[in-house]
């Protein structure tokens, strides 16, 4: 096959009344021309053995040409349409043999001799509608200048195309297994393990072959082509997993897939095109491919339960860089575990406990009609999120640390639903309470410093002093003590500050006193402690607890104290 831009194919026609047959082609000219991407740009030759990646404007037919120069030629057709159908028709028509001239020498016009190569359809040998990789293969093709017309009418569209006449020796395609189906072996709310046979260009022929993995959640796609015409022009190739490690390509975010910030970007090849249109800007689709190297086996995870995926298998050529797609698959993630709701009773305290990152589901539902609601929670480790609805209405959502009161307007034969969650450090616990009666208030009351502050220079050999605040509220303080080593530091302390643990968990012999104190002046709700009895030189923790009507206690932040050694 013979490659010619068409003027140039008029020129090199014989005017003379003696036949005379098309050069062969150059092989070695033709190997530095396949090099040079720029020599097939925009042209209407297709070469012989190499595929070209051009673009269709919708509605604007385009026509490429190539010759046969013997008959009995073996011939193989490919294109591989991108993101839209492509409407393609391949023909054939003889080559002129003697011009008008009648041997005087004198050249025809040019447009005369192109009339006389294109004004003929010629015979048509195939011709194919829809969006699949099509082919035509034929053993023995008669010579001719065959022309290949492609038309799309959906959209302004990328495609491919592939030809030569050498089709038994090339095979740049991957060849597909007997069996090109992808396996879903195991199915997870998370996870989904996937299993393919591996091509035989790569088991036999032994020829380089990497797989690449795409997965979305709208389609199967029928070309790699077709992926690379959803993602961005800058997107590129993830580095294969390291060995014995299946690499999640969710790991930067969940597969819910974030915004893409370049998603109103121009598409490369029409934003650099000599025509000149524009492109509106278009919603990148959540679609993500990794490629894993030869492997045939792997798990994709960080899916979202319930959720239905699109999974597609591509072989890849990586000497070539030409693609063959296996028969693409589908599966549904599994459902998350259901969820036990917890039932909620009025004006009792409710103890929950979360795992990491974890979240729990509570439900309130008054017997009798009410105008207001309140929601007590009480943190006993890190800040916890707290949401609220009322029949299916968002109602609150805030993070809670401490204590906190939420008061809500009410609603006849409303239900709430509570749903608590846990803190991305650890486990977190609390307690909760839900009450229809206003002065039903099972937590203390606290003022929003909770630290114990010490006065150094109030500090003796035997007795330190200490202070912090009260509320408004008339409520019981106990103050503990426990001797510690001087190596305890603030990671100790930070272990042992779970807020919802009272007094009962602690020996009799570290209680110092129990007081109550309150003060209408919000300013002056503070209080000092003299602890004495200590030992010279040591360390201790100090713990006060602050109780409420109904009982309960809350912690206030511990504070590491030192007498001095000397004095």
């Amino acid at each position: 096959m013979l490659l010619l831009r068409c003027p140039l194919l008029l020129l090199l026609l014989p005017l003379g009344s003696r036949p005379q047959k098309l050069p062969t082609r150059d092989e070695e000219l033709f190997q530095m021309q396949i090099r040079d991407k720029a020599f097939f740009h925009d042209s209407s030759v297709i070469p012989d053995g190499a595929e070209i990646s051009s673009y269709l404007f919708r509605d604007t037919p385009k026509r490429y040409f190539f010759v046969v120069e013997e008959d009995n030629t073996p011939l193989a057709v490919t294109v591989t349409p991108c993101d839209a159908p492509l409407e393609w028709k391949l023909s054939v028509q003889e080559l002129p043999e003697e011009a008008s001239g009648e041997g005087s020498g004198d050249p025809e016009p040019l447009e005369q001799q192109k009339q006389q190569i294109t004004s003929e359809e010629g015979t048509e040998l195939f011709s194919y509608k829809g969006n699949d990789v099509e082919y035509f293969v034929s053993s023995s093709s008669p010579s001719g200048l065959y022309q290949l017309d492609l038309l799309s009418t959906e959209k302004d569209t990328h495609f491919k195309v592939y030809a030569t006449t050498t089709p038994e020796s090339d095979q740049p395609y991957p060849e597909l297994p007997y069996d090109p189906r992808i396996d879903v072996t195991s199915l997870g709310r998370t996870t989904v393990t996937l299993a393919w046979k591996p091509s035989p260009t790569a088991s036999l022929l032994r020829q380089p072959i990497q797989y690449c993995i795409v997965i979305n959640k709208e389609h199967n796609f029928k070309s790699l082509c077709a992926v690379e015409a959803k993602l961005s022009s800058d997107d590129a190739f993830m580095m294969a997993p390291k060995p014995g490690l299946d690499f999640s390509p969710f790991d930067f975010a969940h597969f819910g897939f974030p915004a893409d910030n370049n998603s109103g970007k121009e598409r490369g090849f029409l934003k650099s095109s000599k025509f000149g249109r524009q492109t509106s800007p278009k919603p990148r689709v959540d679609l993500h491919r990794v490629c894993i190297g030869n492997k045939n086996i792997f798990t994709v995870s960080d899916l979202k339960p319930d959720t239905q995926y699109y999974f597609d298998m591509f072989a890849v050529n990586t000497n070539t860089n030409m693609s063959t797609a296996y028969v693409g698959t589908f599966a549904r993630t599994k459902e998350e575990a259901k969820q036990k709701t917890v039932e909620l009773k009025d004006g009792k305290v409710t103890d929950v406990f979360i795992k990491r990152k974890g979240a729990k589901f509570l439900r309130f539902a008054p017997v009798s009609s009410h105008q207001k609601v309140t929601f007590s929670v009480h943190s006993c480790l890190d800040a916890v999120q707290i949401q609220v609805r009322r029949d299916g209405k968002l109602l609150l959502s805030q993070s809670v640390e401490g204590v906190r009161q939420f008061q809500l307007r009410g609603k006849a034969k409303a239900k709430y639903l509570i749903r608590l969650k846990g803190s991305k450090k650890g486990a977190s616990m609390l307690k909760i309470l839900a009450t229809t009666r206003p002065n039903k208030q099972s937590f203390p009351s606290l003022p929003e410093d909770t630290r114990i502050k010490a006065f150094d220079k109030l500090r003796t050999c035997s007795s330190v002093t200490v202070a912090w605040l009260g509320t408004q509220e008339r409520n019981k303080f106990c103050i503990y003590k426990r001797e510690v080593d001087d190596n305890y530091n603030e990671e100790q302390k930070k272990r042992e500050q779970n807020q919802c643990l009272g007094p009962d968990t602690r020996k009799k012999s570290e209680k110092v006193l129990c007081k109550y104190f309150h003060s209408q002046n919000i300013q002056k709700a503070v209080t000092t402690e003299t602890i004495r009895g200590l030992q010279p030189g040591k360390s201790y923790l100090l713990d006060v607890y602050v109780i409420g009507h109904g009982g309960h206690s809350v912690k206030y932040q511990s504070k590491l104290v030192k007498t001095r050694k000397f004095c």
